[in-house]
């Protein structure tokens, strides 16, 4: 009984997301002409915590920093891929135990490679 879907089978979707654009488009809208417009320097000022701006705010960061980061992001999402693994653990077999220990395996690979670079030493 395997029926075939056809395109008026996704109308309630596509439905809803029209509903909710519009919905997005019109309070957006509405919003701007009707809100108030009093603008000031103070308004118009960037306000950080209640801290007054102190020079430029392009001022160049350490590449050190983003690198870090981007690896402590990258190592994160790659440990919940174990978790799936971790659940279905009895079901995967021996094969789902040889894919997890080749995945940690490629994973030691990059961060060997990213200690060999030296890309987590902070001090230059």
């Amino acid at each position: 009984m395997n029926q075939a879907s056809s395109p008026i089978d996704y109308l309630p979707i596509v439905l809803m997301f029209l509903v909710a654009l519009g919905f997005v488009v019109t309070t957006m809208v509405a919003s701007h002409l009707l809100g108030p417009k009093r603008k000031s320097t103070i308004k118009l000022d960037s306000f950080e915590c209640g801290i007054e701006s102190q020079g430029n705010a392009r001022l160049p960061f350490s590449i050190k920093y983003f690198i870090v980061a981007i690896l402590f992001v990258l190592f994160d999402i790659e440990v919940i891929f174990m978790y799936p693994w971790a659940v279905n653990y009895k079901e995967l077999g021996v094969l789902g135990v040889i894919e997890v220990f080749s995945f940690i395996l490629l994973l030691l690979v990059g961060f060997y490679y990213m200690i060999s670079k030296k890309a987590i030493k902070w001090e230059e």
